[in-house]
C-alpha cells in the first residue's frame, strides 16, 4: 500500500556525504536531471525566496518561461542559479522542509556544489575567480614589505580600482581587505605558550591551538592577537598553529575540489598531530571552522584524521561558553561596551551551536545586544565581483538598516568580512569590530 508524500519533515536535518569520489558525481546529464527535479520542488515551495539571489533567479526563470514550470526553462540558464549560490547553507538548515531524512532528499547547497565542481572541470571559472580564491598566493605577495603599502593604496584609489574592474571584473566599489607586512606569523613568532594549569571540562581538553586562517594571517592579525589574549586571560594554554595553509573554503565555493583535497592533505596531518597531543582547535573565522567541522568530514568521511580534527574543532565563543558552564570563565570585566548590534554569521549559524557569542557578550555589565540573524550577502568573494556587488548590497540592506536604526555603540559580526560589508553599506565612516575584540576591551587587557 503506497503512502502519500509528507508535506514536510519533523526529523532533525541529516547530511549525506558529498560523494565527490563516486563514479557518477561528474556526470553532467545526471546533474541536470537532479537540478530539474530539485528546482521543481523549490518552485512549488518558494520558502527560500528571502535568502540569497539563487532562489529569486530560479523563480524568475520559471515565471518568465513559456510553460511557467521548470520544464520551460532552458537548461543552460540553470547556471544562473548555480552562480548565485554561495553555499551559506541557510536554506538547508532554516527553511527547506524536504531535507534528508525526508524522502525527497533535497540538499540544495550540496547540489549547487556538485554543479560548481562540474562547471569548474568544464572551464567555467574565470581567471579572476581562481585568483581571488588563491588566498595564500595573493596574501603572500600582497604582504611583502613595501608591496603591502602599494596594494593597500591602490585598493583605495578610484583610478586603480577602475583599472582593476576593467582587467579582472573586481567591482570598483567593492571594499577589499587590507594587507599587513607585519603578518601574524611574524607577530607570533616568539610567542610561548603559558604554562597554566590544564583544566578539562565537558568536551574541552583545556588547551587550545588556533588555526589562524588566511584572513588572520594577512588581513586582520589583530583579531587573532585578541583571541590569544582573551584565552590566556582565562588561563587557557594557547598557541598559534604554524605552517598551515588555507582551509580550502574559497576553493570549495569555486568548485575546485582538487585544490580542496590538496589543502586538506597539508592541514589535516598537522592538526591531527596536535589533537593527538591533547590540543583543542579553534579558528577566528566561522567559514574556516565550518570547513573542518562539516564540509571536509562530509567529503572525506572515511578518513579517521579528518573526523578526529572535526571532533576537536570549536567556534571560539562555543569554547568559552563551555568553559563558562563549568565555572572556568572569568566574568570580572573592567569595562562595559554599551549597546551592540550583533550580526550572526551564516557559517556560524549552521554549526548548530546556538547564539554563544551573544551569551558570552551578555555577561559584560552595562551591555545590551541586538541580535541580527540574516545573511550579510558577502560570502568572501561573491561581493567583490563586478556582476554581483549590487545584488550582495541588496541582500545586506536589511542588516544595514537594522544596524543604522539601532544607533548602537558598536556593531560586530563573527565573520570579519561580513562586518566590513555592513560598514560599506552604512558608508558613514564607522568600522565594524570583531566580538572577540569587544570581549578583550571588556576585560581591559
Amino acid at each position: 500500500m503506497s503512502t502519500a508524500p509528507r508535506e514536510g519533515s519533523l526529523e532533525a536535518p541529516t547530511r549525506h556525504p558529498l560523494g565527490q569520489q563516486e563514479p557518477g558525481f561528474y556526470d553532467e546529464v545526471a546533474l541536470f536531471e537532479e537540478l530539474e527535479r530539485v528546482f521543481d520542488i523549490c518552485h512549488g515551495c518558494r520558502r527560500c525566496v528571502s535568502l540569497c539571489n539563487a532562489f529569486p533567479s530560479l523563480f524568475d526563470l520559471v515565471d518568465e518561461s513559456a510553460t511557467m514550470e521548470v520544464d520551460g526553462v532552458d537548461k543552460k540558464d540553470f547556471w544562473q542559479v548555480v552562480d548565485h549560490c554561495y553555499l551559506c547553507d541557510l536554506c538547508y538548515l532554516t527553511k527547506c522542509p524536504y531535507v534528508p531524512p525526508h524522502e525527497w532528499n533535497v540538499d540544495f547547497p550540496h547540489l549547487m556544489l556538485r554543479a560548481k565542481a562540474i562547471g569548474y572541470k568544464k572551464g567555467r571559472a574565470k581567471f579572476r575567480d581562481k585568483l581571488v580564491s588563491s588566498t595564500d598566493a595573493v596574501g603572500s605577495f600582497a604582504s611583502i614589505p613595501i608591496v603591502a603599502n602599494i596594494v593597500n593604496a591602490a585598493n583605495k584609489n578610484e583610478h586603480t580600482r577602475a583599472l582593476l574592474e576593467s582587467a579582472l571584473d573586481v567591482h570598483e566599489r567593492a571594499r577589499l581587505p587590507e594587507y599587513h607586512s607585519n603578518k601574524l606569523s611574524k607577530r607570533s613568532r616568539n610567542h610561548k605558550t603559558k604554562e597554566f594549569e590544564i583544566r578539562r571540562c565537558d568536551k574541552t581538553s583545556g588547551k587550545v591551538a588556533i588555526f589562524a586562517t588566511c584572513y588572520g594571517e594577512y588581513n586582520e592579525p589583530r583579531i587573532v592577537e585578541d583571541l590569544l589574549a582573551v584565552f590566556e586571560h582565562n588561563q587557557i594554554p594557547t598557541m598559534v598553529v604554524k605552517n598551515t595553509v588555507c582551509c580550502g573554503m574559497p576553493k570549495l565555493e569555486l568548485g575546485d575540489l582538487d585544490s580542496v583535497e590538496k589543502l586538506k592533505n597539508h592541514n589535516i596531518p598537522l592538526l591531527a598531530k596536535l589533537v593527538d597531543d591533547g590540543w583543542d582547535l579553534i579558528a577566528p573565522v566561522p567559514s574556516c571552522t565550518l570547513q573542518f567541522k562539516q564540509e571536509l568530514p562530509l567529503m572525506y568521511a572515511e578518513e579517521p584524521a579528518v573526523i578526529q580534527v572535526k571532533q576537536a574543532f570549536f567556534d571560539p565563543f562555543e569554547y568559552l561558553a563551555l568553559r563558562h558552564k563549568a565555572g572556568l570563565l572569568k566574568t570580572e570585566f573592567a569595562n562595559g561596551i554599551g549597546s551592540i548590534s550583533y550580526h550572526v554569521a551564516c557559517h556560524q549559524r549552521v554549526q548548530r551551536i546556538g547564539l554563544k557569542t551573544r551569551d558570552i557578550l551578555a555577561l559584560i555589565p552595562a551591555t545590551e545586544i541586538d541580535v541580527i540573524e540574516r545573511c550579510s550577502g558577502h560570502d568572501g568573494t561573491y561581493a567583490i565581483k563586478k556582476e554581483f556587488l549590487d545584488i550582495s548590497m541588496k541582500i545586506a540592506k536589511p542588516v544595514v538598516n537594522r544596524v543604522k536604526k539601532a544607533e548602537a555603540d558598536a556593531y560586530a559580526s563573527d565573520c570579519p568580512m561580513a562586518g566590513h560589508h555592513i560598514s560599506a553599506g552604512l558608508d558613514d565612516g564607522s568600522s565594524t569590530q570583531h566580538p572577540i575584540s569587544l570581549l578583550r576591551q571588556a576585560y581591559g587587557i
